[in-house]
């Protein structure tokens, strides 16, 4: 699709999140370096985010101001961008006394162009060290802060600059600011999810002609829409589905009887007393995800054989990050040739990652237009190496079963008492520790489990959820009844950060 916004990252933690905005609104964005604004193409606007450096620096990142101007689109520079951009225009930029981070008010001076259907004050979000210090002639301030301080610009038509950031929901008007910013270009939006369902079913179709596809399902979202749309584009397609023995309950046949209704069959391959004996006594974290990334190439490629072609369900976020797209070559780090064969394949033209301009939720729009039931589209994320990271130390058959019928009984109960979709994520997780209780008349020696559920946007960050006591009593006492050699059950109502969303 041609780029409508081009967002120019200067690094700021929340770029991706203008990207997201901008593309809720329906327009099509995507993210540039600041050396590649010359390659943008012809977008409608420009909007230049914030990042954590000064401007004021040596070598600061910079644009090519003379190309922006020659584009003659709208333009919005935020935080580091407005800082930037009133350089440019001969303003100067000095340290703040202090660093202002958090919560502001915004007053706009105007209630028309950005500002249009704002309130007369309302909350925003800075994140900032240094600050305008001197306009240039013939700017105009739009809005101020609580203390009077300008905290948005405007250098001539079309050219604005904001101090706080409108694409963090704490800037309860932000989207407001950025749909006004967007109708400024007269241009329609164009980002339709049917729209993209089509030119990519037709451009798979083109590409892949009568050559098999290869590809690994796990039952995520990721893999099943991307199953799905080559199935959909008529393809000779493979799904590969590694079962690793770190599954939830019942969740392997679950796996393949979800694809049988969406009309795919898939290539189930056992491999669970490999993954065991791989990881038999083992217990140190980061050499468990190891083994298992590595374990799983070998028994994909093992099933997989002749490859034409590769698909995998890389999303954009991916792109962002990784200098190799986001394949599994750039998450498992090691020069095996197991990943040499995947770089070789991408290097040969043979890789096809057909999801690589979506975000997540955008992902799951497509799912539903593909007609993926919503349990399969909406089910909580669940990790590559399982449940692995949800059993500290050594990897048991003994405790993996204790985990799966724990986690059964929880999922279970949010589903029964309509809590499951108001939740991000939910699961069980075996403690690395035993605790003294009381069974009939005897002293226990048993295990004990924390419950944890959590709401998150992106995984950046997540809070704990407030279930009702009576859901988390009837789970407590189910698995303490139920489950053999469990003794005692915990509520995770840590926050992230400081502690991570799982337990590994």
């Amino acid at each position: 699709m041609q780029v409508q916004i081009a967002v120019i990252d200067f690094g700021s933690q929340y770029t991706q999140l203008i990207v997201r905005r901008v593309r809720e609104l329906g327009y099509f964005a995507k993210l540039f370096q600041p050396s590649e604004l010359p390659s943008v193409g012809q977008p409608v606007a420009v909007i230049l985010s914030g990042g954590p450096r000064s401007v004021t620096e040596i070598d600061a990142p910079d644009i090519d101001y003379a190309f922006l101007e020659t584009l003659n689109v709208p333009v919005l520079g935020i935080c580091y961008g407005m800082q930037l951009l009133n350089l440019k225009h001969g303003g100067e930029v000095a340290p703040s006394h202090s660093r202002e981070y958090g919560p502001a008010q915004l007053e706009p001076t105007e209630s028309t162009g950005l500002f249009a259907k704002l309130s007369d004050s309302s909350q925003i979000w800075m994140s900032h060290s240094d600050t305008v210090s001197n306009l240039p002639e013939n700017t105009k301030v739009l809005g101020k802060n609580q203390e009077g301080i300008p905290v948005a610009l405007s250098w001539r038509k079309g050219w604005y600059g904001i101090q706080f950031h409108p694409e963090v929901t704490h800037s309860h008007e932000g989207t407001q600011v950025l749909r006004n910013f967007l109708e400024m270009t007269n241009d329609p939006p164009r980002f339709e999810i049917q729209s993209f369902r089509d030119e990519t079913i037709a451009a798979l179709k083109a590409e892949i002609g009568d050559r098999e596809v290869i590809c690994g399902v796990s039952g995520g979202v990721d893999s099943t829409v991307l199953a799905v749309l080559l199935n959909r584009a008529g393809s000779n397609v493979r799904p590969i589905f590694v079962d690793n023995g770190l599954l939830r309950k019942g969740e392997s046949d679950q796996v393949v009887e979800s694809f049988k209704q969406l009309g795919l069959e898939i290539e189930r391959v056992d491999a669970r007393d490999r993954f065991l004996q791989a990881l038999a006594g083992e217990d140190e974290p980061e050499r468990k995800r190891h083994i298992i990334g590595n374990l799983f190439l070998d028994v994909f490629w093992d099933a997989a054989k002749d490859v034409q072609l590769l698909a995998q369900g890389t999303l954009y976020p991916d792109v962002i990050e990784s200098a190799t797209s986001g394949s599994i070559a750039s998450r498992i780090k090691t020069h095996h040739n197991r990943v040499d064969r995947i770089l070789e394949l991408q290097k040969e033209g043979r890789v096809l990652e057909p999801l690589a301009e979506l975000f997540k939720d955008e992902v799951r729009a497509l799912g539903k237009s593909l007609d993926i039931p919503d349990e399969m589209l909406f089910r909580h994320p669940f990790p590559g190496p399982g449940l692995a990271v949800r059993v500290p130390g050594e990897i048991t058959k003994d405790r993996l079963k204790i985990v799966r019928e724990a986690d059964a009984v929880f999922i279970g109960n949010l589903r029964k008492h309509g809590w499951y979709d108001k939740v991000w994520q939910a699961y069980a997780a075996l403690l690395p520790v035993r605790t003294v209780g009381v069974k009939g008349d005897e002293r226990s020696y048993e295990h004990a489990i924390a419950l944890r559920a959590v709401v998150s946007e992106d995984a950046m960050t997540a809070d704990w959820v407030e279930l009702p006591h009576a859901l988390l009593r009837e789970s407590s006492n189910t698995i303490l009844n139920t489950v053999a050699g469990v003794n005692r059950v915990f509520y995770d109502i840590s926050t992230k950060p400081p502690a991570s969303i799982e337990l590994e």
